[in-house]
């Protein structure tokens, strides 16, 4: 099996199906390729696509957009998926902590429990908030897509899934 010199996949035929580069005379012979098969997108980035996509979950907003603005990573649809989805992630997290923070000012105004309520939904929120930040990652790590409810549909159609 012949293997692409641009992208590393294997090749049936003069192009690459993955890259569509033109495979040189000598490589379609379909003798053995001493190297292995790199993983995906390993020869020009050296990253697989689930690995970027779950880096796209590490920093929010910051690696979202910047999945979105590198190269060969802005190309991929699952990458680009999850960075929309990281992105509107945050943003929907974002509003919603600055819901709550209005809703404490609120609640002060009830002496003890209105203190006790506030800092319980902060718990809720920040807790809840970092649990579904370890699974995306974790999810997308080993390969799962994983859509959430309202602003995942948004992320399939932004990034064209």
């Amino acid at each position: 099996m012949a293997f692409c010199a641009n992208c590393g996949s294997q090749v049936d035929g003069r192009f690459c199906q993955k890259c569509g580069a033109p495979v040189g005379a000598g490589a379609v012979g379909g003798g053995v390729n001493p190297s292995p098969a790199p993983a995906p997108m390993a020869a020009s980035t050296g990253m697989t696509d689930n690995m970027a996509g779950a880096l796209c979950y590490l920093f929010g907003l910051i690696t979202g957009i910047l999945f979105l603005v590198l190269a060969p990573y802005n190309q991929n649809p699952s990458v680009r998926f999850n960075a929309f989805q990281s992105i509107f992630w945050h943003v929907a997290l974002i509003a919603l902590w600055i819901v709550l923070g209005i809703v404490a000012i609120a609640l002060h105004v009830i002496p003890v429990l209105g203190s006790l309520l506030s800092a319980l939904l902060y718990l809720v929120l920040g807790l809840g908030g970092f649990i579904l930040w370890i699974y995306l990652m974790f999810k997308t790590y080993n390969g799962e897509k994983v859509v959430l409810p309202v602003i995942g549909p948004l992320a399939e159609k932004q990034a064209g899934v």
